[in-house]
């Protein structure tokens, strides 16, 4: 599908992904048997230049904005999901510094700082081929949205960061784990980003997950972890800002499984066109349901695309979030769909569809717009006068 979203520059950023998407595919099954992060894959990125897909020209980037990341990263999806997945993390970072963070009210001291840090971690992507991961979650509560008791202490030239994060995507792999802390007394968060090989740095755990097993997402600990100031990228309380007035940045991963969503649909799409298959009436009916359900969250996504802006109205915030909802339900429900047309050998490794039904199920889960965290807040919006009623642990 295309749309007024499609631009040349969009549709050639595209292609870019298409060029190397038949490799990544093909290695998708070795990866999901290891659980192994995508070494491979993230070497051909980094010669298609897609490191810096998000990073402007004049920067030595591609350019892309929000929009036209979310049609690349759909593009990934239909190769290999989970790198898609660790591909988010990495540009989500080069957003919200770069596009994001250049929305955002700043005054000259903080727009000075922002504009120092960019540099840094542009250079950084651009001329070192630096790959980075953004760990947020901590597991704090059943929803795992309230608070950060990840800690900052000032020093001679940064600051000591002693935290844990959980499903740290990129665990192994990422030159720089940003990571979302606090100082004691001051409630602004602060992205910090950890060197891998910082001293105090440690990975631990095995990822031994159902799906998405190519994204190495252990645990990040860390234990008095030197972070210098240059590597604060964005001014204190700017993330919290961006948090508030751009809250697209939490949609990005449901992307990749749109992507996977396509690709199931072209799966099943030749299955039934070959060995008379297609003309089964079940099969016709579950293939129709299957168009339908993909149709209406590519729309819904494209949708809430060309509504994309800073400070976006209740109505759009709720048109965000339900896009999020039908991918992430709709591609299981399609997976699952797609087992019962392809009957029991769809079933049995390697298949896709095995592979992608696990996949397609992990999406519900994921934080912190989780398909749980969005239907509470879709199901009291509208519902009282003074707007959506907020909850404990509700300010991810």
């Amino acid at each position: 599908m295309t749309s007024n979203l499609h631009t040349p520059e969009r549709i050639a950023l595209i292609d870019k992904m298409a060029e190397i998407g038949p490799k990544l595919a093909d290695r998708a099954e070795a990866l999901d048997r290891s659980a192994e992060f995508p070494y491979e894959n993230w070497e051909d990125l980094k010669a298609a230049g897609l490191l810096s897909i998000a990073i402007p020209k004049s920067a030595g980037g591609l350019g892309a904005d929000f929009v036209g990341y979310a049609l690349v990263a759909e593009e990934l999806g239909k190769h290999c999901a989970s790198t898609a997945l660790t591909y988010n993390m990495h540009v989500a970072t080069t957003l919200l510094v770069g596009e994001i963070g250049g929305m955002l009210d700043t005054d000259a001291q903080e727009a000075a700082f922002i504009d120092d840090r960019r540099k840094t971690l542009w250079q950084g992507v651009v001329d070192h081929q630096h790959i980075h991961s953004q760990p947020f979650s901590e597991g704090k509560n059943a929803s795992a949205t309230a608070g950060y008791g990840t800690r900052a202490v000032p020093v001679d030239g940064g600051y000591l960061v002693t935290g844990r994060k959980i499903f740290a995507s990129l665990a192994g792999a990422a030159d720089y784990h940003n990571v979302l802390c606090q100082v004691e007394g001051d409630e602004r968060l602060r992205l910090m980003g950890v060197p891998h090989t910082g001293e105090g740095v440690e990975i631990e755990g095995v990822w031994d997950p159902l799906g998405m097993r190519g994204t190495d997402s252990r645990n990040l600990v860390m234990t008095d972890v030197f972070v210098p100031h240059e590597h604060e990228w964005l001014p204190p309380g700017l993330f919290n800002q961006s948090a508030e007035r751009f809250p697209y940045f939490y949609m990005t991963l449901s992307f990749a499984y749109l992507g996977l969503m396509g690709a199931i649909l072209e799966f099943t799409g030749e299955y039934l066109r070959t060995g008379g298959r297609r003309d089964h009436a079940i099969k016709q009916q579950g293939w129709a349901e299957m168009n339908i359900t993909y149709e209406q969250a590519q729309a819904l996504c494209y949708r809430t695309l060309e509504d994309v802006q800073l400070d976006p109205d209740e109505t759009q915030i709720r048109r965000a979030m339900s896009s999020l909802v039908s991918t992430m339900e709709g591609a299981p429900k399609m997976a699952s769909t797609a087992v019962r047309i392809c009957g029991g050998r769809s079933m049995l490794r390697p298949s896709f569809i095995e592979r992608a039904y696990r996949d397609a199920r992990c999406g519900a889960t994921m934080l912190p717009w989780s398909v749980e965290v969005c239907l509470e807040r879709l199901g009291r919006t509208g519902l009282y006068p003074d707007g959506p009623q907020e909850t404990d642990g509700d300010n991810a």
